[in-house]
């Protein structure tokens, strides 16, 4: 199970953050009949000027609740269609912003110096923010170890993101510490399959048992470069919107909380091309 500690990003669709959830009584019934009637009459006239909620008298008000409460007793699925118009709609304004954010930061975002792996002249090139503790991280490395083996077409960058405290800092700089020594992928195979918490010493007998030089290594992870790295990434994440790991970019995606079928539906949709049109996609969102 994905353990999150940043503000948990758990997507339940428009609804949730919809005013309608957290309206209540006479005026959640207020707010509907009056969104419904605008979209009724917009969409009955293409001419005619948007109405406002705010725009109907109290009398109006009331008898458009009235209508609506009864409409709905007959055809409840009217509220249905209002909500999934209203979650289709924050979807696509969503995916719009996620895909300018992007484009905005492109050049830091897939980044040479970056460590990566796979086809370094890949024609789909991934971000993966991630931290060497996140427990849903390490179950789905091997995951991605096997698709990118699969897919010769495809680069991985990795976005150090250590976000769950001591163990994961100290394994990110040590990540980017191994990658002056060429060993950034055999350090970051051996930390996360390691079910033991990240330490000073477990990071010791891994570099050691790989021959690499640990006086460095260890003098490494202290270097200002490292440190700024890391803030860098988290800079990037923040500017995104990225609110945990592991999250991925994929295209003009951002990719969270997903399984391996939806990672492989938006390296499928780069391909193509595709312009993104729903919400980050994510286990936790609403189909």
């Amino acid at each position: 199970m994905r353990q999150r500690r940043w503000l948990p990003y758990v997507r339940e669709g428009a609804l949730a953050g919809s005013s309608i959830v957290r309206r209540t009584g006479a005026a959640r019934w207020h707010w509907i009949a009056a969104l419904l009637v605008t979209g009724l009459l917009t969409a009955c006239s293409a001419r005619a000027a948007p109405v406002k909620p705010d725009a109907l008298t109290p009398a109006q008000r009331k008898q458009v609740v009235q209508t609506v409460r009864d409409a709905m007793k007959s055809d409840p699925s009217i509220l249905r269609e209002a909500i999934l118009a209203l979650q289709a709609d924050n979807a696509r304004v969503e995916a719009e912003a996620d895909s300018a954010a992007i484009a905005r930061r492109r050049e830091v975002l897939f980044d040479p110096s970056d460590p990566s792996t796979g086809n370094a002249r890949g024609r789909v090139v991934i971000a993966e923010f991630f931290d060497p503790a996140c427990p849903y991280c390490r179950e789905l490395a091997p995951e991605m170890t096997h698709f990118l083996a699969k897919y010769s077409d495809l680069r991985l960058d990795y976005k150090d993101l250590p976000i769950l405290g001591p163990g994961s800092e100290l394994g990110s700089r040590a990540l980017l510490a191994a990658q002056r020594q060429g060993a950034y992928e055999l350090l970051r195979d051996a930390i996360m399959r390691d079910p033991r918490e990240i330490t000073i010493d477990t990071i010791r007998e891994h570099a050691q048992s790989f021959g690499l030089n640990w006086a460095l290594l260890r003098h490494d992870m202290n270097d200002a470069a490292i440190a700024r790295k890391l803030a860098a990434n988290k800079g990037l994440a923040d500017a995104l919107g990225v609110d945990g790991t592991p999250t991925f970019v994929i295209g003009g995606r951002i990719v969270a909380e997903a399984d391996m079928t939806q990672i492989a539906d938006a390296v499928s949709a780069a391909r193509r091309g595709d312009a993104p049109r729903e919400s980050r996609m994510s286990r936790g969102s609403l189909p």
